[in-house]
């Protein structure tokens, strides 16, 4: 079946409001929080060596507090998207931000590993729960109209790329003026930018539409879990966290174990956030164009072939950016189809929710990514291992997508309210 198959259910009733009169002030909105969101967040990797260094801590000590943050911004997500499918997003942007906010400036002032595993670790990961792309893109499914979708997937997702394209080099530049207490600060400052910018997005809450059934989360929770390819897509997002943790923490790291600079790690990192908003907005238009279990089979398959040709060639700034384009384009080029594969199946009515629990397979992921990168560095002294395992899950998550049936999930007529 088409990827470009409706939603379930027949056709929503108009919409009234912001929505309806100004759908791109929605989509600006949102994609200017998913910029502030997304761009501290991957600019970890820069404060990995000042940090260590200045404690004496080893990588594995970092790796684990960032480790932490995907994993409890995985917890966190279903749970905020349950939020905001019952009460609106606006509530759930403002608790993310605050706690984003208070996460970055306790980071700042964490001299013990306790401390940075629940500055950076606890507080950033439940703020980013509320507050990132994954809520930005359940908005828009819910308040904008139907022919608005694919490319405000696309465009949410594009300026999180746009944050991990200005951020990192900005990180780069602040820790050498200012260091990096002061840089973790105003990033912390900055996230509070998201309070008034949210009001946008603020809206009665979630409804079922007209025709649609009327289910309980739990009954919502056990059609996913019940849906093989449900659980197929849940499955294969793993990797994709598991590889965008790696990468965005241990790369800058990784590039100065070669013999290049900082620098060049965090324009690398710009280098995928900017071509990643070619690749988001491009995956958003495709995803209305062709089915998207092949469109993510290819993205999976295509970072595997990346990835082999990055560690074989010998390291240079041109190898390195070069690598940072092509990785860009398939960065976050997954999260469109995804979002809109959760979207068919399962209508709107608890897409925040259900895309969340496949976002938490997503973090476990970048969880394992993150620790396991920082553990088996200081045991075998090199990230080798870790980067041709995430070359085998590149390759099982492309086989994995294959199988899913893009259509609507099949349910029984709902009986008549007398």
């Amino acid at each position: 079946m088409s990827a470009a198959t409706d939603a379930p259910g027949p056709s929503p009733a108009p919409r009234t409001g912001l929505a309806a009169r100004a759908p791109l002030l929605i989509v600006l909105c949102g994609c200017l929080i998913a910029m502030l969101s997304f761009g501290p967040r991957a600019s970890s990797g820069i404060f990995m060596l000042p940090m260590t260094g200045e404690y004496g801590w080893g990588r594995d000590t970092f790796g684990l507090a960032i480790a932490i943050q995907n994993l409890v911004w995985g917890l966190g997500t279903p749970f905020a998207g349950a939020v905001a499918d019952r009460f609106g997003v606006m509530r759930v942007l403002w608790l993310g931000a605050l706690l984003y906010a208070a996460g970055l400036v306790l980071m700042a002032y964490s001299a013990t590993p306790g401390m940075l595993h629940l500055s950076a670790g606890v507080l950033v990961g439940f703020g980013l729960s509320g507050c990132s792309f994954n809520i930005v893109l359940a908005a828009f499914g819910k308040m904008l109209p139907e022919k608005w979708r694919p490319l405000s997937f696309g465009a949410g997702t594009a300026a999180g790329s746009f944050g991990q394209f200005l951020f990192p080099p900005l990180a780069a530049g602040l820790n050498m003026t200012i260091g990096w207490h002061q840089t973790l600060i105003v990033f912390g400052l900055v996230m509070l930018l998201v309070l008034p910018i949210s009001l946008a997005l603020a809206g009665a809450p979630s409804a079922a539409r007209a025709g649609e059934r009327q289910q309980s989360i739990g009954a919502a929770l056990g059609e996913a879990f019940r849906h093989p390819s449900y659980v197929l897509l849940v499955l294969g997002f793993f990797t994709c966290g598991f590889q965008l943790a790696f990468v965005t923490t241990h790369l800058p790291a990784y590039l100065i174990d070669r013999g290049l600079s900082i620098t060049v790690g965090g324009w690398t990192l710009a280098a995928i956030g900017l071509a990643n908003m070619v690749g988001s907005l491009g995956s958003g238009w495709l995803s209305s164009r062709m089915p998207r279990r092949y469109l993510l089979a290819a993205i999976y398959f295509a970072r595997g072939l990346a990835i082999i040709a990055f560690v074989l060639l010998p390291a240079t700034p041109v190898t390195a950016l070069g690598f940072g384009v092509v990785l860009g384009l398939l960065w976050l080029s997954t999260v469109p189809p995804t979002s809109g594969l959760v979207m068919l199946m399962f209508g709107t009515r608890y897409l925040a929710m259900l895309f969340g629990f496949a976002f938490f397979s997503h973090q476990v992921g970048g969880f394992l990514g993150v620790w396991l990168g920082g553990l088996l560095y200081e045991q075998l002294g090199s990230y080798d291992f870790v980067w041709w395992l995430s070359v085998a899950l590149s390759f099982a998550s492309a086989a994995i997508n294959l199988p899913i049936v893009e259509k609507p999930v099949a349910r029984s007529p709902q009986p008549a309210t007398p």
